[in-house]
């Protein structure tokens, strides 16, 4: 029976709804806002769709992983750590997965963001692989499963999964939450990889754009309605949709535009709420995370399924340069619904410039 180390950072992905485009040194703030916690119920996703009788499980006490464990059903566990806090933090993923390493597991299960693989890794090196399940707000690293759905695939196949590198990133959430993307790499961490289930490592450039971003945001502001709200989501691309009306846009937020005019800035998912009760009419301009082929659930979780609810699925539009979609030939939708997913389709119509689009496969 394969002895995997489980681990949950419990506070993962609860800034992303409320605005705060992370987690990190922000949970009293995440909660002051009315932020509940997401991770706990992605890793019970996860675990709910385990051959229970496969693996041992070597985890934490509480809600790091005993608890999950518990409302999944599975009971071939152990405890082998405990935190000094019902308040826990980085220095308690590092101390549990230190004693799994100790162990002898085969691999290190981990449900969060990007500064739990950071923590995880820290102690694995390259020495035990690692596999993450996303729960946090952004997720730029390589080690992750595309989805806890996914994940319970890649693990129940683990036998037949390749042992591949996958890159451990370093995000500066103070300079993000300032608009200001900065990454580094971490380290190289050792993972099993079935193609389709695991995510790739965000790629930050593809040369100069600027020419084709234009183009896109010539041909968006030409055809935006009067009558209509308009959400623009992070990035360059939509960012030159706003500069070509005028507006100074929150690069790495949500911004709201009616009629020309920027009517709300940095939305979290409640403002966004209350604006989509507003107006009639609401469409959402998103642009996919390069490489890793994100349009949802990656650092937009303000536009979460219950603001999907009320606009219809069909409010989407997908915008991106010919060069970001060569390098991203698939896209992917976790809106945290997998019955919401399948009601994009099987493919994504993608604005790529001046009356250019072209259809992408929708995993």
């Amino acid at each position: 029976m394969n002895r995997i180390g489980f681990v949950v950072n419990p506070y993962a992905g609860m800034g992303g709804a409320v605005g705060l485009k992370g987690t990190d040194g922000c949970v009293k703030a995440a909660r002051s806002l009315g932020a509940e916690p997401l991770s706990p119920s992605r890793a019970v996703k996860f675990l709910s769709g385990l051959n229970p009788h496969g693996f041992y499980f070597l985890t934490a006490a509480g809600d790091m992983g005993e608890n999950e464990l518990r409302d999944a059903g599975i009971s071939s566990s152990q405890v082998i750590f405990t935190p000094s806090s019902p308040e826990t933090g980085a220095e308690d993923t590092r101390a549990a997965c230190e004693l799994m390493v100790r162990e002898g597991v085969r691999l290190i299960v981990f449900c969060g963001g990007d500064g739990t693989a950071r923590d995880v890794f820290s102690v694995t090196g390259k020495d035990i692989p690692i596999l993450g399940i996303p729960a946090g707000v952004k997720i730029y690293s390589g080690v992750f499963s595309t989805t806890p759905e996914t994940g319970a695939e890649v693990l129940n196949k683990l036998d037949e999964a390749s042992l591949t590198e996958a890159e451990v990133m370093d995000v500066d959430e103070e300079q993000y939450r300032a608009g200001i993307l900065t990454t580094r790499l971490f380290g190289i961490a050792s993972m099993p990889y079935i193609s389709g289930l695991c995510q790739s490592c965000k790629e930050v450039s593809f040369g100069d754009e600027t020419r084709m971003q234009d183009d896109i945001a010539r041909f968006i502001t030409g055809i935006m309605r009067p009558d209509t709200l308009y959400l623009l989501g992070a990035g360059s691309t939509t960012g030159a949709i706003a500069n070509r009306l005028g507006l100074n846009s929150t690069l790495l937020g949500v911004d709201a535009v009616y009629q020309g005019t920027l009517v709300a800035q940095d939305l979290n998912e409640e403002a966004i709420l209350r604006l989509v009760d507003q107006y009639e009419n609401v469409r959402i301009i998103l642009s996919p995370i390069g490489a890793q082929g994100f349009v949802l659930g990656r650092g937009n979780q303000q536009i979460s399924r219950r603001v999907l609810k009320k606009t219809g699925t069909g409010a989407l539009i997908v915008v991106a340069t010919p060069a970001k979609l060569q390098h991203t030939p698939v896209l992917y939708i976790d809106t945290g619904d997998p019955e919401m997913n399948t009601q994009f389709g099987e493919t994504l119509l993608v604005i790529c410039g001046m009356e250019m689009a072209q259809r992408v496969k929708l995993s």
